[in-house]
């Protein structure tokens, strides 16, 4: 006996390839389909309309294919108010509870829908009745207590993914499309500038995902520019980011390499190690700073100027600096806190902390990553930040120029801004080989 129910798509269905796909989800899974209504946007500001029948063979094989169509933005017809279901036990959650996109999503409960707050992917949605009314919003499974009720099945859910309209006005404007190391970057590279000054001007918050290789290829006077300026408001990195950052101020050298000679000194290579013990001896990167043994840098300007950072640690760390998290589950919740905050993020040659920062951003969050190796592009995408658009680029070039960009052309957004560019294509890189 079959199983029948009907699902919409709307929006600008046809030129995100949302219909494409739907259709394809349900012939891959067995399943079949009849287009019920089709309405056909044919003015740029004007959407599509899709209904259509999902027929399966068994109400199990229907249910895995409502569960696919629903994660690409198809909903059922005729909703019903969420599961909800109390967790046993601290951190652990209904069986078939509902695990979470990064798009923005509502969940139906008491025939009401409710807007999910703190979206992001691979959650669950947990519903709390308050004084003030009941709140949905999302909880990683390790933060689940006993009692939460946590929605289960994709029934009462919608998700509403951002789309491509058929112009660059949309909510990322240029941001769209694939990636290409033949593109035009400093184009491109304008285009994000304008995209931070609109940002900041709009009064938002930008947050930055660095790597150590940013500080090898000699990036690091122009990233610390822009923290001083007020163009970076967080700072996500790792041990060795900071580690590097503080030894060249002390040393001359990166990770034991002179900075002005590319060459290695005699013991250079202990640098970065005497770098650790003297911010360990001075109680801290904050500490080193206040007591003048470290005068410049990125971390320099980030305690002058009040710029929170956080630094996660890595099973690869020497040390570490006493500001690194080695907690990994506190170190995920810090980087949390940045995500939720972040109008805009850059993500600069670090592939490690570029895909735990993108596995907590909402899908609504600009998305600038830079790396020179283009296979790492598909490892964030693959995790899910689709919005993600990059430069396949060296991270030398790169930040000098997006600075000397920001802070000479602050005026363009006020002749048009990132929305009225050109629409450049991109995705996202990173550099895994420099992260410890």
């Amino acid at each position: 006996m079959t199983a029948t129910r009907t699902v919409e798509l709307e929006g600008h269905i046809i030129d995100s390839g949302m219909m494409q796909r739907a259709f394809g989800l349900v012939m891959d899974l067995d399943g079949d389909f009849e287009v019920e209504e089709f309405t056909v946007g044919k003015h740029k500001d004007e959407t599509s309309y899709c209904r259509m029948a999902v027929v399966a063979d068994s109400t199990d094989d229907l249910r895995e294919i409502l569960h696919e169509l629903h994660q690409i933005g198809a909903n059922l017809t005729d909703p019903v108010d969420a599961r909800v279901e109390p967790a046993p036990a601290d951190q652990v959650v209904p069986h078939g509870f509902y695990s979470t996109t990064n798009h923005p999503t509502t969940v139906r409960y008491d025939g009401e829908w409710i807007d999910v707050h703190d979206i992001e992917m691979d959650c669950a949605i947990v519903i709390e009745e308050t004084d003030d009314g009941v709140r949905a919003y999302t909880k990683v499974l390790n933060a689940i207590e006993a009692g939460d009720l946590v929605v289960t099945d994709d029934a009462g859910v919608r998700v509403d993914p951002p789309e491509r309209p058929r112009d660059s006005s949309g909510p990322f404007g240029f941001m769209q499309g694939g990636v290409s190391s033949e593109r035009p970057s400093e184009s491109l590279i304008r285009q994000v500038a304008d995209a931070m000054v609109e940002t900041k001007a709009n009064g938002g918050k930008i947050l930055v995902v660095a790597g150590p290789a940013l500080i090898h290829a000699g990036a690091a006077d122009d990233l610390a520019r822009l923290v001083r300026e007020g163009y970076v408001d967080m700072i996500s990195a790792g041990n060795g980011f900071a580690t590097h950052d503080i030894e060249r101020g002390l040393y001359g050298t990166s990770l034991g390499m002179d900075m002005e000679t590319m060459e290695h000194p005699r013991k250079g290579h202990k640098h970065h190690i005497y770098t650790i013990s003297e911010v360990i001896r001075a109680g801290g990167i904050e500490a080193a700073v206040e007591d003048g043994l470290v005068q410049n840098g990125i971390m320099y300007e980030c305690v002058q100027n009040d710029v929170p950072y956080v630094l996660a640690g890595s099973i690869r760390d020497d040390g570490p600096l006493p500001d690194t998290i080695t907690d990994a589950v506190e170190a995920q919740n810090a980087i949390r806190k940045q995500a939720h905050e972040a109008d805009m993020v850059l993500m600069l040659s670090t592939l490690l902390h570029s895909v735990a920062v993108g596995n907590c951003l909402p899908s609504t969050t600009k998305v600038v990553c830079v790396d020179i190796n283009p296979a790492t592009v598909t490892q964030l995408l693959d995790r899910g930040s689709s919005q993600a658009i990059g430069m396949v680029t060296d991270i030398g070039t790169f930040v000098p120029t997006l600075a000397d960009e920001v802070l000479e052309g602050e005026s363009s957004v006020t002749d048009g801004g990132v929305d009225d560019a050109a629409g450049a294509d991109g995705t996202a890189g990173a550099d895994g080989a420099n992260d410890a």
